[in-house]
């Protein structure tokens, strides 16, 4: 029985990236989440989705090429629609009705993002990917995915991850002594200045009832497992 009847699953762009061939979309990771959300709306639970567009455009190129900050991010949010319809395809596939809301006006591919029209999709058992950020520059899709996670009122933000499989007590890339940490709440995070999410998007959520839930969504059961409250990865919530 699954733990939470909402949920917002948060991914990154290179997360859904093919890395080995260096291309933006890796069929294999799209059909991965495409597949666990549809195993999550089987079980009755409603599912969002925010992706970033890290696989498409990073903010640091644009002062290499001399383009401002406001219009980087407006491409970054152009980023995020493309890999919304790749993963609504990916969905429809596998027969899983998708709707894509986007904070972006665009509307020959997507939606307006109204938060009434989100929910009503959500109640009748369809995935809904949230695209273009907030819709304003400045903010990551961090932010968007702890606002959007409160406006639907969700229980859960999942953070799955591409290799790395919860929070760690420093970059284990880097780090050889680098600990996993199993529960944190979100206060000690901000004193440890653990890197899992940007500062507005904790402190948007810092005092609600939305827990996180961070793991590696390499291995296709850990939806499931996260679902159903196991222990896997970290999690995170108020203290």
């Amino acid at each position: 029985m699954s733990t939470y009847k909402r949920v917002l699953i948060k991914l990154s762009g290179e997360a859904l990236a093919d890395k080995k061939n260096r291309l933006i979309l890796d069929a294999r990771n799209l059909l991965i989440v495409a597949e666990s959300i549809k195993k999550m709306i089987a079980e009755n639970v409603q599912v969002a989705v925010v992706i970033g567009a890290g696989n498409i455009w990073r903010g640091k190129f644009a002062t290499q090429i001399g383009i401002d900050t406001a219009t980087a991010d407006y491409m970054g949010m152009l980023g995020t629609i493309i890999n919304s319809m790749a993963l609504q395809s990916s969905l429809e596939n596998i027969g899983v009705p998708t709707r894509v809301l986007s904070a972006v006006e665009v509307k020959s591919v997507a939606e307006p993002y109204i938060r009434r029209r989100a929910i009503r999709h959500l109640e009748k058992g369809r995935a809904v990917i949230f695209a273009g950020g907030t819709g304003n520059p400045y903010f990551t899709t961090d932010t968007t995915a702890s606002l959007r996670a409160m406006e639907i009122e969700a229980d859960v933000i999942f953070i799955a991850k591409n290799g790395v499989d919860g929070v760690y007590t420093s970059d284990p890339t880097k780090d050889g002594n680098a600990t996993l940490i199993k529960d944190i709440t979100f206060d000690e995070m901000l004193r440890r200045n653990l890197k899992v999410m940007d500062l507005t998007a904790i402190s948007l959520v810092h005092d609600k009832n939305i827990e996180i839930r961070v793991f590696d969504m390499n291995d296709p059961e850990n939806f499931m497992r996260a679902l159903h409250g196991e222990d896997i990865g970290s999690i995170i919530r108020k203290g």
